[in-house]
């Protein structure tokens, strides 16, 4: 009885010891979430593991999608614009063409199904390579949605976007329609013919092919069901956020790749399953969780992501290579592998985990802790807003951790989300989209956290105040500025913001506005450069072929117009007065140099101060007024010397 006990003992443990070697991706994940769970008390909770599901969420429905195509050694880069796409599709037809609401959803699981189906078509019997191939339609989905929306967030349906809600007050629909969509792809992968067919295709394409496999067919099935599962992402992800979002799922596609990768699925094809797939999503959530949870740096935070990317596809790769050894003449080697594993995998826990601890700025017990969600640090305006956060909070004596959104509101939801569940005293949120903020803002607010915005209010939403310039206003301001500069008469280009955004919408506004007053102003182009110094550069390079007698550059933002003085060259300054926005350094530096003749200045290193210091009132229940405006300032040569922002 004792060796039976025994025997049965040392079964099981082998048994879980075989499970783990065999799941790499399943160890690293039990890793992580030891390492953060010990270096963090708000990390192991019940609601923070559900906001760990509902983050995985959007990124494992697209990734099962992608592992089909993973799969049979094939590439989809769309799978991020065809989710925005759907998405689209669905708020345009239910909301603005009055489709009811169950045609609409139809309508946009078609859209994600007909994207799949021209990707297949192009790949199978154009004999592009899938890499090509989607990458086109990554362009063409996203570049329709933003004309089906106009560049503007539409508002969801609320019937669909109860799909962003709970069940029974605690569970999260977008993970139960995660589960869903992971029993369907196993399924799929492990019950159907198209399943064992991708499975063919991967392995060895000629061969399937020389079989009797009907390879084009496959192909065009299989990359629909890609699309159709990134279908059903896009409504989830716009159902959290309340609006389709035309930007909404912008570099997805990485992630979703990731998460296959990261689960055990060669490249090559021929492997893969979904149990790995949701196991790699669910690593990336619980990364980008842990770190926010940890303070630790938003630039720190890209870099510890990727190397623990690397090391998770690294350990799998060994043990696979461990587990391929032949069983009889080399057992010593191949123990000797598997040996190694393990003593790698040590070595990158503690390595992880010390680099965490040492990344993670710990706060003395009673500090006021404030949380600070910026749209971008890409971007020298909200790296200033951080700088004069950071500078005040170490005045106040205020534990300040700042996330960086990359400008996609979805992480931002995520972020906010985080925040809330660690119980910080109060939030500042610079808005990615006013509208997609609002459910976030609304879950602080149920948890008496009170919520700051910066720079961007918030729609729908209660916020204890808005500190910000106004953009409407500095719009006029500058359409003002270039117009009295050529004196009422000329022409000019407007380089708008990044579509969907807040901001772009409201400078627009301003010099739409401002520029009323002026009829002999004539805008012969306007064109989005997305606030990138890079594209302001491109664009103003492509229009000044088209248009090489213009006067005048009106830019909302001040990277576009240095970009714009790039393209220029000598005329900036002499022929063609270009004015920006913002007030950056490098934009009054170009003042100073006459290249740039003026900037809208918005002093962001004093919306930062405010929003902490309101935030830390908000913390002791003092006094707030609903709206504290920072006054913008046109800055040209004549007065920059006395600025100082």
């Amino acid at each position: 009885m004792a060796t039976d006990t025994l025997k049965s003992t040392t079964t099981g443990a082998g048994g879980v010891r075989r499970l783990l070697l065999d799941n790499g991706a399943l160890t690293a994940l039990i890793v992580l979430v030891i390492a953060m769970s010990a270096l963090s008390g708000d990390f192991l909770t019940t609601d923070n593991l559900l906001n760990v599901g509902v983050q995985a969420a959007v990124t494992a429905i697209l990734a099962f999608g992608v592992t089909f195509v993973i799969v049979s050694a094939g590439i989809d880069l769309s799978v991020g614009s065809v989710a925005a796409l759907s998405a689209t599709v669905l708020a345009w037809s239910a909301t603005q063409n009055g489709v009811p609401v169950v045609i609409a959803v139809v309508l946009a699981v078609l859209t994600g199904v007909a994207a799949g189906l021209v990707n297949g078509f192009l790949i199978a019997y154009g004999r592009l390579p899938s890499f090509i191939a989607t990458l086109a339609m990554l362009s063409v989905a996203r570049g329709l949605s933003l004309v089906i929306s106009g560049g503007s967030p539409i508002a969801f349906p609320d019937s669909v976007s109860h799909l962003g809600d709970t069940l029974g007050g605690w569970l999260p629909v977008p993970v139960l329609v995660m589960v869903v969509m992971g029993l369907i792809a196993a399924f799929v992968l492990g019950r159907t013919y198209i399943g064992r067919s991708m499975y063919a295709i991967g392995g060895n394409e000629e061969a399937a092919r020389l079989s009797g496999l009907r390879v084009s067919r496959q192909k065009l099935a299989i990359y629909a069901l890609s699309g159709l599962f990134a279908a059903v992402a896009g409504i989830v992800l716009a159902a959290r956020l309340s609006s389709a979002q035309p930007q909404a799922a912008n570099g997805y596609e990485l992630d979703a790749i990731a998460a296959v990768v990261i689960g055990g699925a060669s490249l090559a094809g021929g492997t893969g399953k979904a149990s790995g797939t949701l196991i790699g999503a669910l690593i990336l959530a619980v990364l980008r969780n842990g770190l926010n949870l940890l303070n630790v740096s938003a630039f720190w935070q890209q870099v510890v992501i990727g190397v623990v990317i690397a090391l998770a596809v690294l350990l799998d790769t060994m043990r696979r290579k461990a587990g391929a050894t032949p069983a009889a003449p080399r057992i010593g080697g191949s123990k000797g592998k598997q040996a190694g594993t393990y003593a790698l995998a040590v070595v990158i826990t503690v390595a992880l985990a010390a680099a965490t601890s040492l990344l993670h700025t710990g706060s003395a017990s009673g500090t006021p802790k404030v949380g600070l969600s910026l749209s971008t640090l890409n971007n020298p305006f909200f790296v200033q807003i951080r700088s004069g956060a950071e500078a005040e909070a170490k005045k106040l004596g205020v534990d300040l951790t700042v996330t960086d959104a990359q400008n996609d509101a979805s992480q931002q939801a995520n972020q906010l989300q985080n925040f809330t569940s660690s119980g910080l005293g109060a939030i500042i949120v610079n808005p990615v989209d006013s509208d997609a903020a609002s459910n976030s803002v609304k879950a602080a607010d149920k948890a008496d956290i009170p919520v700051i915005a910066v720079d961007r209010g918030v729609n729908d939403a209660k916020t204890d105040t808005l500190v910000a310039s106004d953009n409407v206003r500095g719009g006029e301001l500058a359409a003002q500025t270039i117009a009295d500069k050529l004196n009422g008469h000329g022409k000019i280009v407007i380089l708008q913001g990044q579509a969907g955004t807040s901001a772009a919408r409201e400078r627009a506004q301003g010099f739409a506005n401002g520029l009323k007053a002026y009829p002999g102003i004539q805008v012969v182009a306007q064109q989005p450069a997305d606030f990138d110094r890079t594209k302001g550069l491109d664009v103003m390079s492509n229009l000044l072929q088209a248009h090489p007698d213009i006067q005048g550059v009106v830019a909302a933002n001040d990277e576009m117009a240095l970009g714009a003085i790039k393209a220029l060259g000598s005329k900036a300054g002499t022929s063609v007065s270009v004015v920006g926005f913002d007030g950056t350094p490098d934009g009054l530096t170009a003042v100073k140099n006459g290249t740039l003749y003026a900037s809208v200045a918005q002093q962001p290193s004093q919306l930062g101060k405010i929003a902490v210091d309101s935030a830390l009132k908000a913390i002791q229940d003092k006094r707030i007024d609903p709206t504290i405006k920072v006054p913008v300032k046109v800055i040209t040569k004549a007065n920059v010397a006395g600025f100082t922002g």
